[in-house]
């Protein structure tokens, strides 16, 4: 397994960027019905798809994608539980659209999310330059919407009837925390 350099690190967590290694991984947990079913588009992911999603996204820098590492001691290397990533840079408005989500099931609840967050908005702050990120949410996602709460995102708008890809309609919120 190759070291991985790390661009910030918590206690519980720490994250990296990712790289084209990581593609298999994303699409598996992206396939999950628990994190497939808190997204509007909702059709497989493909590894080829999601090869394509770099190229036109990370590669040109309109989006920065890091790999969620589980810190645990008995590991040297911190182990790859889920994703959070910024979209849709915009360097001139200072802002960009918010994602994460846990693949890994046993590590939901433990607090990777929120600290997750917390790092990665840091980053977006002092690295990328970004004065303000938002996100949407399922109004259903409370969980979620919790996490988002204790990062200091703010609710700002409702988008009810949200159409999704399977046809299937909900709720949205739209947050937005200040950097």
């Amino acid at each position: 397994m190759k070291d991985y350099e790390f661009v910030k690190k918590g206690n519980l967590v720490s994250l990296r960027l990712s790289d084209e290694d990581d593609i298999p991984m994303i699409v598996e947990w992206r396939n999950k019905d628990r994190v497939r079913m808190n997204h509007v588009y909702r059709e497989d992911f493909t590894v080829g798809g999601q090869k394509a999603w770099k190229e036109k996204n990370i590669d040109t820098g309109k989006a920065v994608q890091f790999i969620i590492c589980e810190n645990r001691p008995d590991r040297r290397i911190p182990r790859p539980v889920g994703v959070v990533h910024f979209h849709g840079i915009d360097k001139a408005k200072g802002e960009a659209e918010y994602g994460i989500y846990i693949g890994e099931e046993d590590a939901l609840g433990k607090g990777y999310a929120k600290e997750s967050a917390v790092l990665a908005l840091e980053y977006a702050k002092e690295t990328l330059g970004l004065k303000k990120a938002v996100l949407r949410a399922f109004a259903s996602n409370i969980a979620a919407i919790r996490s988002y709460n204790h990062a200091g995102f703010v609710k700002t708008a409702d988008v009810p009837d949200v159409l999704c890809s399977d046809g299937q309609k909900d709720d949205m919120i739209i947050m937005e925390k200040s950097l």
